[in-house]
């Protein structure tokens, strides 16, 4: 599958012939800064929770290209109240298929609001099951036993998982991560963007390496295959 790697936890899987953006946060990161927000594809746009480094530009890119942004309850209704035209509610538990697969919300531990200070709900995870490939986001979040359940539910392919440590988790919770959703395949996100996320890439790599897995960890703006 096609993966795009925008900056951040802002990436993009085209599955289906359809680009499937994930946690919109270009147009505020300075290590995006080559990267125009008018030039990113979106079909829909999934928004695991209400940080702004999660969702910052979804509702520009969901004006520009018309996609459907897909969160939890509290999500919805805010989309809804910005004047986005296609939204739908998903919240961890439930399922729902689209033209390109079946998604499923899971479970994610962390914290959740909007940058104004009100509720945005709770933070989550998405599966998805597409005829191209099976992939896991897990959103912002510690390690949870949770994740040993995702396999019952989905023969992943690979992983899109957090490793910046201090606001989720880190490379060896990550490491543990993948392996309770039993991938070897890895997206690394949530890293470098502040300074007290930065980390060591190669460092990285070699540790899910020791560990039998392989983490992909692109330039922003490129695209890999996995």
């Amino acid at each position: 599958m096609k993966i795009t790697y925008y900056g951040h936890s802002c990436f993009s899987v085209v599955a289906a012939g359809k680009n499937i953006l994930f946690d919109p946060y270009i147009s505020g990161n300075e290590l995006a800064k080559g990267i125009s927000v008018d030039d990113i594809p979106a079909d829909y746009i999934f928004v695991s929770h209400g940080h702004f480094d999660h969702m910052l530009d979804a509702v520009a890119i969901a004006n520009r290209t018309g996609a459907t942004v897909v969160g939890g309850w509290e999500l919805y209704n805010h989309f809804n109240q910005q004047g986005v035209k296609n939204v739908f509610p998903l919240n961890p538990g439930g399922k729902t298929t689209f033209d390109f697969g079946t998604v499923k919300a899971v479970a994610a531990q962390h914290s959740a609001s909007f940058q104004d200070g009100g509720y945005a709900g709770v933070a989550s995870g998405f599966v998805f099951k597409t005829a191209d490939g099976n992939f896991y986001y897990s959103g912002d979040t510690a390690l949870t036993l949770d994740m040993t359940l995702i396999p019952k539910w989905a023969d992943l392919d690979f992983a899109v998982l957090p490793i910046g440590d201090v606001l989720t988790m880190g490379i060896d919770d990550a490491i543990e991560a993948a392996q309770f959703v039993q991938v070897q395949k890895v997206l690394g996100v949530h890293y470098d963007t502040f300074g007290f996320i930065k980390i060591d890439h190669e460092a990285a790599i070699g540790a899910f390496r020791k560990a039998g897995l392989s983490l992909k960890l692109p330039e922003i703006g490129l695209s890999v295959e996995i």
